[in-house]
């Protein structure tokens, strides 16, 4: 029997130690994947994000939807 965690619950848990936006490196440590690959998904728009200026803002309910649609696949 699997767990399913709502979004609410997932927020609250996940990754309470990063800031509500974070920024391309932190979202590589989040994901623990390199900047470079961490700027491709952010430009294929995989994960939804904003920019300031030329700096890439990424709200961390949105990196955590990513890994719930990885989850489904």
């Amino acid at each position: 029997m699997s767990t399913v965690m709502s979004r609410k619950d997932a927020y609250n848990v996940m990754f309470k130690e990063y800031p509500d936006v974070v920024t391309v490196n932190q979202m590589g440590c989040m994901l623990r994947i390199s900047s470079k690959t961490a700027y491709r998904l952010l430009k294929e728009n995989k994960v939804d994000h904003f920019m300031v200026g030329r700096a890439y803002k990424i709200p961390k309910i949105h990196i955590i939807s990513y890994l719930h649609v990885l989850q489904d696949l």
